[in-house]
């Protein structure tokens, strides 16, 4: 073997694990939001916890990438320690589809359709069908994604295929035959596959690699065996790597995967060599392919996992006891985002709109309390506004630099849509944060002040609540559920909010003239009407990002001149039928008022 075969073979793992790469993240990238699906259904079931991990590896091509998720998922309080086991175990099973993929190419027959079976048939013909996808689709839309999966493979194939022709020459060398002779050793072909995975971080890489070899006929099942064992416990390194640093939860994790593989491998190789010394197995000293590859690779994960999934409570209590409770743990917190996930950026989307989600709610039934200490001071709620206050300000922090983060990986058109839906909207949900503290501070001094509303005051002001209530539920049930359509009804009621805002001051000043109410109240109400006002504004602002980067554009003004012109018979119907639900009694004129449109 020359030097320029070495060279060929650096090149074809390049190429290789590049294609590895760009094929996984792609099928990500294209599944977006299907894979978020995925995720929200997680159960405390270990037998759908174990689909779930087997679906998500088939589609991002590497347990190490799954683990992580769990571990990640696991340190944001998203999923608890026994649900994570399953996903793991399924894991192990998912990352034998590549080695399938990759078996194809050991096909050999003189007809058309196992020829066409064999991907070193279609794979270049894929390749340049990817090429011209990737290059007329735009960037990030569904065609573009599908030709980088196509283009992804061709280069898999190709790096396979190098790598191939050039290590054929090492089956002339003695040294190399000795080699796997001494892998036969159950204890050396372990650790080879270990090193060998925990280098490049990827079973399926590994495994790939061992499928590679095969070319030269060095390697028998005798050596694979063992070799492919040490790769299943070689993955676990990527998971222990990034429970660094993460809660005692994710840490247990973590050694779960550890433990499975560990455990699973030593059962295996048990049962294995018993059978072996009972039976003789013929194929043992016979040189492996491709397919044997495979086969050994999805038998081992299968009965591993069949063995160890009701055995799922002891090793997380084995998992306990590695990683057990203290002090300094006790009053540990979950992480809002966990960078971990950033590695599998369609999921971390999904993280991060739920957590903008969490935040809007906190908004929310902050506002109420807030609004509720107007009527009726009550200090422990206060303290609770004050707190979720603060809580909205560490959220706003917290996901405003992950989506800064986020938004620098490659995603779907979908996915980008969703973090600039974020990036608009979470600073307007932390100033309806802030006008909850300042209705807090208005219900303080009526409280200190002993200021009392006159009964005509009360029932302006409840028809105004009513209706700033109505826009801030409607607004965080759209935001939440990402529903532009619901989102279309925000701005004819801010228009009625802004209406019942200015006829609220003018039915003030008749009372005021009349008698009926003091200036001290007035400047009470007028606080509670100006905070009132801008917490429909925010939330009018939140609708309209939502609307308007649904379809790719941000012209506020120009979406909302469009609307207020008279140019959008549903927003008129709208608006009318609002201000026909929020109406004022009869006021000091006698006459029944209701709030005028803002021009």
């Amino acid at each position: 073997m020359s030097i320029f075969n070495v060279f060929t073979l650096m090149g074809g793992i390049a190429m290789f694990l590049y294609g590895m790469d760009l094929m996984g993240k792609a099928l990500e990238q294209t599944a977006g939001s299907k894979l978020q699906g995925i995720l929200s259904k997680m159960t405390a079931s270990p037998v759908r916890g174990l689909l779930l991990g087997m679906v998500i590896t088939a589609v991002i091509q590497s347990s190490g990438a799954t683990t992580v998720m769990a571990v990640g998922f696991v340190n944001s309080g998203l999923m608890e320690l026994h649900q994570a086991i399953g996903v793991i175990m399924g894991a192990n099973i998912g990352t034998t589809v590549t080695g399938w993929l990759l078996s194809l190419s050991g096909l050999e027959g003189d007809s058309f359709a196992i020829q066409m079976l064999n991907p070193n048939a279609w794979a270049p013909i894929l390749g340049f069908i990817g090429i011209f996808l990737y290059m007329l689709g735009k960037d990030k839309d569904r065609r573009s994604g599908v030709g980088k999966i196509m283009v992804g493979f061709s280069v898999l194939m190709a790096g396979m295929n190098t790598m191939s022709t050039a290590m054929s020459p090492l089956a002339d060398e003695p040294w190399f035959m000795d080699l796997f002779l001494s892998f036969k050793n159950p204890v050396l072909g372990v650790l080879a596959g270990a090193v060998l995975t925990a280098v490049l971080q990827s079973s399926s890489a590994s495994v790939g690699i061992l499928q590679a070899l095969t070319s030269t006929g060095a390697v028998t099942y005798a050596a694979a065996v063992p070799i492919i064992m040490g790769q299943n416990i070689g993955t676990t390194v990527t998971a222990l790597i990034s429970s660094a640093g993460a809660n005692k939860n994710a840490k247990r994790t973590a050694f779960v995967h550890l433990y499975f593989n560990l455990i699973g491998t030593l059962v295996f190789l048990c049962g294995f060599y018993g059978l072996h010394a009972l039976l003789d197995f013929s194929f043992y000293n016979e040189t492996a392919n491709t397919f044997g590859i495979a086969i050994v690779h999805t038998i081992f994960n299968i009965v591993t996992t069949a063995i160890l999934l009701p055995f799922n409570r002891v090793l997380e209590k084995l998992a306990i006891l590695t990683v057990p409770d203290s002090k300094d743990q006790a009053g540990e917190q979950h992480s809002l985002l966990d960078e971990r996930l950033l590695s599998t950026p369609s999921v971390a989307v999904g993280r991060a709109m739920l957590t903008g989600g969490d935040m809007a709610e906190i908004c929310r039934t902050s506002l109420l309390q807030a609004m509720s200490l107007t009527h009726k001071w009550d200090e422990a709620i206060a303290d609770e506004v004050n707190r979720k206050e603060d809580a909205v300000d560490h959220y706003e922090d917290v996901l405003g630099t992950y989506l800064v983060k986020l938004s620098a990986k490659a995603l779907s058109r979908e996915d980008n849509r969703t973090i600039n839906t974020l990036l608009h909207t979470i600073n307007d949900l932390e100033r309806i944060s802030d006008h909850s503290v300042n209705l807090l501070k208005a219900g303080q001094e009526i409280q200190e002040k002993s200021i009392h509303f006159s009964h005509e005051a009360i029932d302006d002001l409840s028809v105004l609540e009513a209706a700033v209530q109505d826009i801030v539920n409607r607004t965080v049930d759209a935001f939440q559920k990402n529903d532009c359509y619901a989102a279309g009804k925000i701005e004819p009621l801010e228009q009625v909010v802004d209406g019942l805002v200015r006829e609220v001051k003018t039915r003030h000043i008749a009372r005021l003239q009349a008698g009926a109410c003091t200036i001290e109240y007035g400047f009470v109400l007028d606080d509670l009407l100006t905070n009132y006002e801008r917490i429909a504004d925010h939330c009018s602002n939140i609708a309209v990002a939502m609307i308007e980067v649904s379809e790719d554009r941000f012209d506020t003004h120009e979406y909302l001149n469009h609307i207020k012109n008279g140019e959008s018979p549903s927003f008129e119907k709208r608006y009318e039928r609002y201000r026909g639900r929020y109406t004022f009694e009869p006021g000091p004129s006698g006459t029944a008022a209701a709030p005028e449109k803002k021009k």
